[in-house]
């Protein structure tokens, strides 16, 4: 259940945030903004936690803003699976968008944790 909301979340914060950049975060349709949430939740699934390990000392260094890199990342990544449907204008654009989509997350995920 916790897959499919993650992808149903994600699915929604790239629709919203594409609408916010239209010249520097491009997604073709609702079709492949789920196709791009899918794959970067896999990505996250399998991907992430081996690239977290092998940049721990750089991400110790920086205090955890590394992360920030990290996540960037697994959306450039995620862009080039999904393929032209779904890109970005440069890869300081994945970092915001990253940003943005883990502010949104975490207001989320604090909402519907609440006793």
């Amino acid at each position: 259940m916790r897959f499919l909301t993650t992808v149903l979340v994600d699915t929604i914060l790239f629709m919203a945030i594409s609408g916010f950049f239209p010249a520097n975060f491009y997604v073709a349709s609702v079709e492949i903004a789920v196709i791009a949430a899918f794959v970067l939740a896999v990505l996250n699934w399998l991907v992430r936690p081996v690239i977290t390990i092998l940049s721990l000392p750089i991400n110790v260094l920086t205090l955890g803003l590394f992360t920030l890199v990290i996540n960037g990342l697994m959306l450039e990544m995620t862009a080039s699976i999904v393929g032209s449907g779904f890109r970005f204008s440069s890869f300081w654009m994945a970092m915001l968008v990253a940003v943005l989509m883990s502010l949104v997350s975490a207001i989320i995920a604090e909402y519907f944790h609440k006793p």
